[in-house]
Order: structure tokens, then sequence, then C-alpha cells
């Protein structure tokens, strides 16, 4: 199509030419902040209890080992005697044992007597390891099960314990309940670092990959960014939103990012270094799909039907129909293509 001067100059186009280079811009994906997974422990007890005293509440920090709670149970108090009565059967079989073994050595008692004895001591002996292991098994610290050899006494006494320095995030705990093994009792998190689990939809999954820095922006402080790096990348996604999981690692020294916050994770993404792109402005809907307007020569222009990639801002990708450095319409174009529909002249493929 060919426009007269006066054409030219009534329509006042504006010419761009078809760029080759790598793009960037910004992705941004919602997301919501959790805790380290790595650093968060659901503190439980093995064995039934009633809840003596809770030393703690939601919200405040505490050091590994620090005294969480105090339970006391009728089932560790059972273990407890069983342990003590174990030590009293294998020491009454000890000195059964050894004036055994003085008789035998003055022959007073037969070789059997003395195995008899002796196999009594050994039987002992396995079920004070037994008792113990039970204990063990309950959650009794070793100092604990030193204090029953020494004092004798039964306390029934089981503490919890919060595994590593942290701050208590739940708590699910009353004083006077009564707790079974299944109940989680409190939620401890080190909070220095988070994750923010964000959603990333399929057509942008090219543009994730692991250390890469992303920034990170909280509903909470709206004017705040927080650098992270994406620590891991999902595999699958998923088949209802047809989005993938990915995880950004936050430092968060002042515990400023807390669990289930909202949060926008925004990076910048880039193309291919040799990808051909055009002004959006450049585009128009023609005939057989979407068209660009090419300058031939000073007042000719061809109608170029074109294959289109991702919007990037201002620009769109071009797959297909278009040459770097061609010149293509941008402002007027609509005009051009009004022109064109009045001559009656169709698009080129």
């Amino acid at each position: 199509m060919s426009l007269t001067p006066e054409e030219l100059a009534r329509i006042q186009l504006e010419l761009a030419p078809v760029a080759e280079g790598q793009i960037r811009s910004h992705r941004q994906f919602p997301a919501t902040v959790q805790a380290n997974q790595n650093e968060l422990a659901e503190v439980t007890t093995l064995i039934r209890g009633r809840v003596v005293k809770v030393h703690v509440d939601v919200g405040q920090d505490v050091k590994k080992g620090a005294l969480l709670a105090m339970l006391h149970s009728v089932d560790l108090g059972v273990a407890e005697g069983e342990y003590l009565k174990a030590k009293a059967r294998l020491e009454e079989a000890e000195r059964s044992y050894a004036r055994a073994k003085e008789l035998y050595d003055n022959k007073a008692v037969s070789l059997a007597e003395l195995q008899r004895r002796e196999a009594a001591m050994k039987t002992a002996r396995a079920e004070v390891r037994e008792a113990q292991n039970r204990l063990q098994l309950l959650g009794v610290p070793p100092e604990e099960i030193e204090r029953l050899d020494r004092e004798l006494t039964i306390r029934a006494d089981m503490p919890l314990r919060a595994p590593f320095d942290g701050r208590v995030i739940t708590r699910n705990i009353t004083r006077g309940e009564v707790v079974e093994t299944e109940q989680k009792l409190f939620t401890v998190a080190n909070l220095t670092d988070v994750w923010v689990i964000g959603n990333v939809p399929e057509k942008d999954v090219q543009f994730i990959r692991t250390d890469q820095n992303v920034s990170v922006v909280l509903a909470a402080y709206p004017h705040a960014i927080f650098s992270g790096t994406i620590t891991y990348v999902g595999d699958v996604l998923d088949p209802a939103t047809r989005t993938m999981a990915f995880r950004v690692t936050v430092s968060n020294p002042d515990r400023l990012l807390k669990p289930e916050m909202f949060a926008i994770i925004s990076m910048l993404a880039a193309s291919n270094p040799d990808v051909l792109s055009v002004p959006i402005a450049a585009v128009q809907d023609g005939p057989a799909g979407k068209t660009v307007f090419v300058q031939r020569e000073v007042g000719t222009f061809e109608a170029r039907t074109v294959t289109l990639g991702n919007e990037e801002g201002d620009v769109v990708q071009v797959l297909d129909g278009l040459k770097v450095g061609e010149q293509v319409v941008t402002k007027g174009s609509f005009a051009l293509k009004s022109e064109m529909e009045r001559h009656k002249i169709e698009p080129s493929q």
C-alpha cells in the first residue's frame, strides 16, 4: 500500500526498528511467609500425663533446654517403680550369687546351685536394663535416672523442654489438663531466617532458578524491601491452579516477618539475548491475526501477519514474521489500518 504525501502528512506516522536483544522485565508473584521448617519443632510428650504447670507463653523467646511445662504422669510413676524393683531384685541376686560362690569354694553347695544363682543374677541384670530402656523411651533424661539410683524416690514428673533456641509461636496446653501422646503442645521456631513461599504461573517457570536473588515486599510493610534468595524450586505444577511453588529464604534478624503474612516476590526476569521485539503500539488486529505495518520504502507499507510472544512493559516479543532492523509503524498504525481497509488491500501472510 502506497500513500500520497498529503496522506502521509495527514496521518503523521512514526516508525521504530525491529529490535534484537535481551528484554528485562519485572515479574511479581503472590506469596506467604512461613517459618523455616528446618528450624521448627512440634513439642509433644511421649507419655500420657496431667499438666502441673506451664512456664512459657506464646511469643516468648526460649533457650535450648528451657523448661516449657511440667507434667505429672501415673504411667511414668509405674515405670519408675518397676525400675526400682528391678534394681532391688538385682542387688538381692548379686548377694545371693556371691554367697553361693563362697559356699561353693568351701565345697558347701553344688556347682548346679552356683550356676542357678548366676543365671538368676543375669536375668535380674537384663530386667534392670529393660526397665531403664523403658524410662529412656518415655523421655526420662539420664540425670533423672541417676537421681532414682541415688535417692530411690519416685517423682513421676515429666518436664517438656525447648529443643533449641527459638520463640514459642503456638501453645495448646493449660494447667490441669490431661494430655495425650498425639497432641502437639508447643511449637518452637527459630525465626532468624524465614521462608517466603510463592507461586509462579506455568508461563513464567522459565524465569525461576535456585540461588537467584529476589526482593520481597510485605503487605504489613509496603515501603520496605527485603532481600532473599531462591533456595528451592518445585518439580510439579499444581493441576488445579497451573502454578508451581518455589521458596525464598529471607534473613529476619529483627523478627519483622511473621508466619502467614502476605507478601509479593519481585524479580527481574531476562529473555533470550537474540529475541526480536517491537513496541506494542505497532500491533493491530488484522483479518489473519496480529498485524504489523512494515515500511518497504518512503510512503509504501506492507501489512505483515506476525506471531507474538510475551509482552514486556511497552514492547512485545516477536516470534515470527519480522526481521531485525525492519521499520514498523508505531504511532498512526491504527489510522494506517483504516486507510488499508478503505483501499480494500488484504495483508500479506
